[in-house]
């Protein structure tokens, strides 16, 4: 959790000299190991609780909103309420208060705060955290977030506690569910730990299956059926599925018979738990899930009163980024009756997330005030609690339907950005023989964004190894393809020969899924480099139809465009794929298209601009580096072109404006440009 508030790291036993402050159970200050008594003021212990965790200062109309209904004076009763707050916090040398202008912030360097502690935890990485720290954070919850401080007629309140208690208890769960995997299996706090995991998630099969392996290394099979048939019924009492638990309870019994039970070592973490680890529904490939779960509508300031609601638009947009999330076929995505029936039994995100089983849980508001529009999204990992992502859109609603449009490109391409970034991450950490197709893919897209002759052959060896492992894994497929292009592209391999791997592989793509936007990328691509660029452009309309959100797809078509099409239509694309891409691996090339469409529209202005930004990311390569020599000649900035040609030739020594042709497809009098272009600066 990144705040201005830095809690002191003094001692998370809460037994520290000096002050500190729990809020995981009720509100208690404690100063030199005494109790301080605080005001018997709800709300001042709400308003202290809230400014704890803002990560940034607050305006004092948010607070007057939050924690007032409709009183006399609001601004009076803050000010009565801060005023209580310096008299227990402030110090001689220290205004712990601090006001400035319309805000107010609280400054707690040097206070531990139970609350900051955990979350500062959570952001770092709960499953990143050693046994000694977990276990000392775990001492930590003492209680519900706040516990009893409800307040009547604050509705706005009440609803930011519920939504922190439920995440205070995503993360306690996180914690223990760490313990469990870290603790020695004969540790005294085991059966604890795992006890009040499924106290906090009761339909959390893993805690299940968890305590399944404990008592079966213990050899107490009865418990385990006694347990088994309890928890077979409270699934059945909601509808849901417990036939993972059962298959993996078999899978227990079977690999550890009863003769060997006690010799078990200890529980390992739940990824190396081949044994215990819950299948998605395909089990070969085991991609990522995700579950958007429905949106909830704010009344702004001046709206009617009273906490969040379903319905109307936030239920509209909701439908809208499930729909489009599908078309990307990037992971499994829960279709919209089963997120909505559990929101409709009020079961928190998290909760749900772990009812389905789904890697991630996304969750958002849509508020209205003074003429804007604000949509505040969240991405969590399920298992860790850990925010992934967030972000707030804020538009003005001169047409409510377009600009929710724009906003669910937004959100959809962010989700899409960020879990492939998380998946590629931790695959990298895992040992390649340990991979499954999943991993084995994402794996494959590290190497691939590097754009080097050797990162692109490893990512062809990843690519092969998902394909082995499932050969129905399309985006697996047109990966491969894409970097048989590379290799023609690049002049990496014999071009023909590179070309035809090209197309074949991304006409097995299509085969597996001909629904798959990438499979329809991956043909458009290889098209282009037979030269059949009506067919090309074809296939590359049909992957951004398939999916209007496909970032690639656009990309593909400027690049297309920009060489021997509509220089205009070149334009758009780019513009779009970097709106619903904006840190795409890949810019650099969506920039350099820009750049190259301005050329064949005599703009040589500004393609020098839009080059010298392509070729400023950190993952341009020499391609990239010749479209910015090309542009800056053409506009008459020949010292800045002549740097760019002295840096290609460092690795290119013979580089010159024949191969810069021959690598795209121009038509003659955009050839001829970038002639005229190269013989200015020597690549003539």
């Amino acid at each position: 959790m990144e705040t201005h508030v830095e809690s002191a790291r003094s001692s998370l036993d809460g037994a520290a000299a000096g002050l500190s402050v729990r809020l995981l159970g009720p509100l208690t200050v404690t100063r030199d190991g005494a109790t301080v008594q605080l005001p018997a003021s709800r709300k001042l212990r709400a308003l202290f609780a809230y400014l704890a965790l803002a990560p940034h200062a607050v305006g004092r109309s948010r607070l007057c909103e939050l924690l007032w209904d409709v009183p006399n004076d609001p601004r009076g009763e803050l000010r009565w309420c801060l005023s209580k707050l310096r008299g227990i916090f402030d110090e001689p040398e220290r205004h712990r208060i601090e006001t400035s202008g319309d805000t107010v912030a609280l400054d707690l360097k040097g206070i531990s705060v139970d609350a900051v502690d955990v979350a500062s935890a959570a952001a770092s990485g709960i499953e990143t955290l050693d046994l000694e720290r977990l276990q000392a954070l775990s001492r930590l919850f003492v209680g519900d977030f706040l516990d009893g401080l409800e307040i009547d007629r604050s509705p706005h309140f009440n609803s930011w506690l519920i939504a922190q208690r439920r995440r205070f208890s995503s993360w306690h769960a996180a914690i223990l569910e760490q313990l469990v995997s870290k603790l020695p299996a004969d540790a005294d706090e085991m059966s604890a730990h795992l006890e009040t995991w499924l106290e906090l998630n009761p339909f959390d099969e893993r805690a299940h299956v968890a305590l399944l392996t404990s008592l079966a290394r213990r050899g107490q099979i009865a418990a385990c059926e006694d347990h088994l048939a309890s928890a077979a019924q409270l699934f059945a009492s909601e509808d849901l599925d417990f036939g993972r638990v059962r298959e993996a309870w078999r899978s227990i019994r079977s690999e550890r018979p009863a003769a060997t039970l006690r010799a078990q070592p200890a529980l390992l973490p739940a990824a190396a738990q081949a044994s215990i680890v819950l299948p998605h529904a395909d089990t070969a490939t085991s991609k990522a899930s995700l579950a958007v779960m429905p949106f909830v509508e704010e009344a702004g300031i001046g709206g009617p009163r009273g906490g969040p609601s379903r319905g109307g638009l936030a239920d509209g947009l909701t439908h809208d980024i499930i729909t489009r999330l599908a078309k990307l076929r990037d992971f499994f995505v829960i279709a919209r009756g089963s997120v909505f029936a559990l929101a409709e039994k009020n079961i928190a995100p998290e909760d749900a997330g772990r009812r389905l089983n789904v890697d991630y849980v996304a969750t958002g508001t849509v508020r209205s005030q003074a003429g804007r529009v604000a949509v505040s999204v969240e991405l969590v990992e399920v298992r860790t609690a850990r925010i992934v992502w967030a972000e707030t859109f804020e538009r003005r609603p001169d047409d409510i339907f377009a600009v929710l449009d724009d906003i669910g490109d937004s959100i959809v391409s962010s989700i899409s950005a960020e879990i492939e970034m998380v998946e590629r991450n931790r695959a990298m950490l895992k040992a390649p023989s340990s991979l499954n197709a999943w991993e084995a893919y994402h794996r494959g897209l590290w190497h691939m964004y590097r754009f080097t002759r050797t990162e692109n052959e490893q990512a062809r060896h990843f690519f092969d190894m998902a394909l082995k492992l499932d050969p129905t894994f399309a985006r697996a497929y047109a990966g491969l393809s894409f970097t048989h292009w590379q290799n023609a592209f690049q002049r990496w391999g014999n071009r023909d020969q590179e070309s035809a791997l090209a197309f074949e592989t991304a006409g097995q793509s299509l085969l597996v899924d001909d629904h798959n936007p990438a499979a329809h990328w991956a043909m458009g691509r290889a098209l282009w480099l037979r030269g059949e660029q009506d067919g090309s452009l074809i296939e590359l309309e049909r992957a951004v139809d398939l999916s209007p959100n496909f970032a690639l797809g656009h990309y593909a078509l400027s690049f297309v465009q920009s060489q021997s099409g509509d220089p205009n239509a070149a334009i758009g694309s780019s513009d779009h794929s970097r709106h619903l891409s904006p840190f795409d691996p890949l810019l650099f090339g969506m920039l350099g298209a820009r750049a190259m469409a301005h050329v064949r529209l005599g703009q040589f202005d500004e393609a020098a601009e839009w080059a010298l930004k392509a070729a400023a990311r950190p993952n341009a390569h020499a391609i990239i580096l010749a479209i910015a020599a090309h542009c800056l000649a053409l506009a008459g900035r020949l010292d800045e072109a002549r740097t760019f040609t002295a840096a290609i030739r460092k690795t290119l020594p013979n580089y010159c404006a024949d191969d810069f042709i021959a690598t795209f497809r121009f038509e003659p009098d955009a050839a001829a440009l970038f002639r005229q272009g190269a013989r200015r600066i020597g690549l003539g």
